[in-house]
């Protein structure tokens, strides 16, 4: 994992920065989202995921890939958290009291 970090340091940074600009940008977005049976079954999926590259089910060079894959998405996750939370401090903190 050290050398997946090291090496791809910037991707993650990437993949960070883009999470922070989707986070700040869907606290606006009015759509519907997806349904609770969509939501589980893409957490099933993604635990399964993190279940295979925990017990190395997939050697190589897909594994390799399958585990910076996952810690991508991880950051984008953060990256996601982080802009959504600071928009919502932004918009909150201007606007007036009612």
């Amino acid at each position: 994992m050290p050398y997946l970090v090291s090496f791809h340091w910037g991707w993650l940074v990437g993949s960070l920065l883009l999470g922070l600009a989707m986070g700040w940008i869907s606290v606006v977005q009015r759509g519907n989202g997806t349904s609770k049976v969509t939501a589980r079954w893409l957490a099933v999926l993604v635990a399964g995921l993190v279940a295979a590259s925990f017990a190395h089910v997939v050697p190589g060079r897909f594994g390799y890939w399958l585990d910076l894959g996952l810690v991508m998405f991880a950051c984008y996750l953060v990256g996601c958290t982080i802009g959504a939370w600071l928009r919502d401090r932004v918009v909150s903190r201007s606007m007036p009291a009612a």
